[in-house]
C-alpha cells in the first residue's frame, strides 16, 4: 500500500482513531529513536569494555552471594 492510500485511508477514520494513530506513530518514532541512541552509544563504547578491565573489574563477582547489611 501506497503512503497516499494509507493517508486517504485515515482520512476516513473518525477523529478520534486518527489521533490515535498519530499517537501511536509517535511512541513508535521515540521508541526507534531511543534505540537507535543507544545502540550508538553501546558500539562507541565496546572497544573500552574489552579493553579496560578497570569498566569490568566487578562483573567477576556478579555470580557471588550479596547480603544486605542492616
Amino acid at each position: 500500500m501506497e503512503t497516499s492510500e494509507i493517508i486517504k485511508e485515515i482520512e476516513k477514520l473518525p477523529v478520534s482513531k486518527r489521533f490515535l494513530i498519530i499517537e501511536r506513530t509517535i511512541q513508535s518514532i521515540k521508541r526507534n529513536e531511543e534505540i537507535t541512541k543507544m545502540e550508538t552509544a553501546a558500539s562507541a563504547l565496546l572497544t573500552d569494555y574489552e579493553s579496560d578491565y578497570e569498566l569490568t573489574s566487578f562483573t567477576g563477582i556478579d555470580l557471588d552471594e550479596f547480603y544486605e547489611a542492616k
